[in-house]
């Protein structure tokens, strides 16, 4: 059964770092491409950034550009989101996703599979 499974969540103080992790199991990472959403209370479901099976082809949604950076471990069948710079407005509900193709996009409806999500707080 394919799950993934999101960590690293947490409350942090506005232009601090947290560095979240979406570990898959069930299934072979390497033919999926991975992407990272986020949710905010009463707001939609919006791409952060996603990364290609490969690992060669990078997304980044602008309010994240410059601060934020996804990598993946195919040996460790694990995907990884670095966010620097935190601001008050990236508080949200992270969510990774899978979809087996090479390169996907940062629309929610392109992945078929979901984690449970992690709560990111960022707040003095």
């Amino acid at each position: 059964q394919l799950q993934l499974v999101e960590s690293g969540g947490g409350l942090v103080q506005p232009g601090g770092s947290l560095r979240l992790s979406c570990a898959g199991s069930g299934f072979t990472m390497d033919y999926y491409a991975i992407g990272w959403f986020r949710q905010a209370p009463g707001k939609e479901r919006e791409g952060v950034s996603c990364i290609s099976s490969s690992g060669g082809d990078t997304n980044y949604a602008d309010s994240v550009k410059g601060r934020f950076t996804i990598s993946r471990d195919n040996a460790k069948n694990t995907v990884y989101l670095q966010m620097n710079s935190l601001k008050p407005e990236d508080t949200a509900v992270y969510y990774c996703a899978a979809v087996s193709v090479e390169v996907a996009g940062l629309a929610p409806y392109d992945y078929d599979y979901w984690g449970q999500g992690t709560q990111v707080t960022v707040s003095s």
